[in-house]
């Protein structure tokens, strides 16, 4: 391959609960949330705050401004982290918040020509293992790569395998965390369905994914470790992470996405790789909820960066939108640079650089 090497990556795209309402083929809008007992009431705060959502919108139409973007910069790879489950059942998962998508609405992922979705978060076992199991079929049905979650211990480490145009290949492998929220008995086993959950983010846990990767590796493969970890708020970035971040760079991969927070976080890069702490949230249907406004949730970042065929990270672009009635509209120059001035914050301490180029678009590099 000649020239750099671009992908597409965001933080949590919930296409399920409210959203799924507005969809051609919206499913039971049943919840058992402490307040909101049923998903078209998402709907209804979001309309009220920015007007009236056509019913039915298309599938592209979440997408918004976002698609042309992205499809205008030619990414080798399109990345999301999946955080709903795709399914019918009705097998409330006891929790406070259940999220699923109805099957017959999969275009929605289709619009936007996923390459991979990651499925190791707090999310994919909202309606167990029949949702867990309908949510993997009909990503296959769908040819959508996955990662992340399986029906045992090998499908949920096993990485995505994304061909690449010169022959080699992309593998992403998904990891979650608990610190995010999952369960710890949402673990796949050697026969039990669940995600690829990390526990301790020891030193040999580390050791043992080296050697689960390095098994699978061909020479030339490029490595994302997409991992679901930490808080929903905040702007912290704990030791820990930044520790397991270098040690995974060390161990090989080429660039680390994380996500779980709601909200964009600092970014870093170590060795020439680059490390996304915290993509914040890109498709939710949150909008009418009103809570936690300093950090500007209505903002979403996608994350177009540049690789050399080494790995080594060349560019990274970062394009920001906000969310009205469902759908990803290109930010203002204001809130674009509220963006720039928060995560170049965030990211100063990790010697990097963000700035603005006019528009919605904002560049990092080592500062």
């Amino acid at each position: 391959m000649t020239g750099p090497i671009r992908m597409f990556l965001c933080g949590d795209v919930m296409p399920g609960r409210g959203i799924d309402q507005v969809l051609p083929h919206p499913g039971p809008p049943e919840l058992r949330e402490v307040y909101v007992k049923s998903a078209t009431e998402y709907v209804r705060l979001a309309e009220r705050k920015n007007g009236p959502i056509p019913r039915p919108v298309s599938y592209d139409y979440v997408w918004g401004d976002a698609l042309a973007d992205v499809d205008r910069e030619l990414p080798v790879a399109r990345i999301i982290n999946l955080e709903t489950s795709i399914t019918a059942s009705a097998d409330f998962a006891s929790k406070a918040v259940n999220y699923r998508m109805n099957p017959a609405n999969i275009g929605v992922l289709a619009a936007m020509n996923v390459d991979c979705c990651v499925l190791s978060n707090n999310h994919v076992l909202d309606f167990g293992v029949t949702g867990l199991n309908e949510t993997l079929r009909t990503l296959d049905t769908a040819h959508l790569r996955h990662a992340g979650a399986g029906a045992n211990t090998a499908e949920a480490t096993a990485p995505a395998q994304v061909p690449l145009p010169d022959g080699r290949r992309l593998l992403v492998f998904g990891f979650g965390a608990a610190s995010s929220g999952i369960p710890t008995g949402w673990a796949a086993g050697a026969a039990r369905p669940g995600v690829n959950l990390l526990t301790t983010f020891s030193d040999g846990e580390v050791r043992n994914i080296a050697q689960h990767v390095h098994a699978i590796r061909n020479v030339g493969d490029l490595l994302i470790a997409s991992i679901h970890w930490g808080a929903n708020w905040g702007y912290d970035i704990s030791p820990e992470h930044r520790r397991v971040a270098r040690a995974l760079i060390d161990i090989g991969f080429d660039l680390v996405h994380g996500h779980s927070s709601h909200h964009p976080k600092g970014i870093e890069i170590y060795r020439d790789r680059l490390v996304l702490y915290g993509c914040g949230d890109f498709i939710t249907d949150y909008e009418g909820i009103g809570s936690y406004a300093e950090f500007r949730p209505d903002l979403s970042v996608a994350y177009l960066p540049e690789f050399a065929g080494t790995g080594a990270l060349t560019g990274l672009t970062m394009t920001v939108y906000q969310l009205r009635k469902f759908r990803l509209n290109s930010a203002s120059s204001g809130d674009s640079a509220w963006i720039q001035q928060v995560v170049g914050r965030e990211s100063a301490s990790h010697g990097v650089r963000i700035r603005t180029t006019g528009g919605n678009r904002l560049l990092a590099s080592p500062g």
